[in-house]
């Protein structure tokens, strides 16, 4: 059984996310095999590579247990009976499909496949459009914003892989074009995607140049959605009036996110130039960080007896999950809600079905106390790397869980 996060990825987006064999992480995925039964194509190997020069591994689709979006999980315990590379004649999406220029069915060029859209379905992982619109170009170069400022103004340019024709059998050396079965005039009224999640980063000189010719709105959003690393870079690197735009242009939690990465002195200077009633607003919720835990806690979790069978879980995992905040633990609680334990759901996937959440959950667990701030809570997830926390009082009763999604967007001066 496959259990998928997302049901529909784009190439760029799912190669580079950590590969594990069971719990143990082995790599990253780097390309993605594809089969032509039918109309639209079906992903049948990922070759995954592996640092240190270890040799890539080759495994089938039927071994996939776990998609999300940061990790895919395998069903395999040894490495060595995997380690092959795709045979003569494999089809794979980012060496062979990626980047390639597409012609139209006259042989005009239309433009160049910037992705491939692939969606999950009836227990198989179909390709189903390339996309060569600017917006997944803009998106791959870590250009949020802009490239969702483009869709709004123009339409999306994909095309469904129905319209591609057949690739040719010595796909090995294939050096030539995508070629379509439409022609190029009728491109923009085939089936538009739309999509939007991509990388954050450029490099200096670049990020700088394009941030400058962004509209006002778009440099504040654009500025509000960047690690603090970044935000740091463009405050100090702009005009201060510029910076104290941008800044008042957000809403006062925004301006408060972005403020709290920066020196004391440096945000104080732009608190006292922006709107004062703003500005008194966004003080307050910088004062935040000193403000206790259990105010950022949610009730919205999965907790379960020891008892409870891998099987039950896995199998009702979509309808338990839903409307929950935190889906990647199940915590492990007795009838007095003391916390037992806790279950990652790359270990609940990787369990034998009829073992209980019990027998495979790690009773040792990190948890926060009720008497711990903010400022604590961001110290333990920069510490562990965790991806939520319980908090529990001294009998180990379970008070609720903080995660870090959502605590992610209020940063102390720490600079984290």
């Amino acid at each position: 059984m496959v259990a998928i996060l997302e049901h529909k990825f784009f190439l760029s987006e799912i190669i580079g996310r950590k590969a594990y064999l069971k719990t143990k992480r082995v790599g990253r995925l780097s390309d993605m095999v594809i089969v032509e039964t039918g109309k639209l194509p079906e992903v049948s190997h990922f070759v995954v590579s592996r640092p240190f020069g270890y040799p890539s591994l080759l495994l089938p689709w039927d071994k996939l247990t776990l998609i999300s979006n940061t990790e895919i999980v395998f069903d395999v315990s040894e490495a060595a009976e995997y380690e092959r590379t795709p045979a003569d004649g494999s089809i794979l999406l980012r060496a062979h499909i990626l980047d390639k220029k597409i012609l139209d069915m006259d042989d005009h060029e239309v433009e160049v496949v910037y992705d491939i859209s692939l969606n999950f379905q009836g227990g198989k992982l179909y390709v189903s459009e390339v996309d060569f619109s600017r917006r997944r170009l803009l998106r791959r170069m870590g250009l949020k914003k802009i490239a969702d400022w483009i869709s709004e103004q123009r339409k999306e340019m994909t095309v469904s892989w129905m319209y591609v024709q057949q690739l040719p059998e010595h796909i090995d050396t294939f050096k030539g074009h995508v070629k379509l079965n439409v022609l190029k005039e009728n491109i923009n009224d085939i089936h538009p995607v739309d999509l939007a999640d991509i990388l954050e980063e450029l490099e200096g000189d670049q990020r700088l140049a394009v941030f400058k010719e962004l509209e006002p709105e778009h440099a504040s959003d654009t500025l509000e959605e960047v690690e603090p690393r970044v935000q740091r870079e463009l405050i100090h690197a702009i005009e201060k009036t510029h910076a104290a735009q941008l800044i008042n242009a957000m809403n006062p939690a925004q301006a408060a996110d972005v403020l709290s990465v920066l020196p004391t002195d440096k945000a104080d200077e732009l608190l006292q130039m922006i709107d004062k009633d703003s500005a008194s607003k966004v003080q307050k919720i910088i004062d935040l960080h000193d403000e206790n835990i259990l105010l950022f806690a949610t009730q919205q979790f999965m907790k379960m007896p020891e008892s409870t069978q891998v099987k039950e879980v896995v199998t009702n995992f979509r309808e338990i999950a839903r409307d929950m905040d935190v889906i990647m633990y199940v915590y492990v609680t007795d009838v007095k809600d003391t916390l037992r334990g806790v279950v990652d759901l790359r270990e609940l996937i990787a369990a034998e079905p009829d073992q209980s959440i019990g027998e495979i959950m790690t009773d040792n667990v990190i948890s926060l106390s009720p008497e711990d701030t903010l400022r604590d809570a961001v110290d333990m997830f920069d510490r562990y790397s965790f991806r939520a926390i319980p908090i529990t009082d001294a009998e180990n009763k379970l008070l609720g869980i903080v995660s870090f999604r959502d605590i992610r967007g209020i940063k102390p001066r720490l600079g984290w």
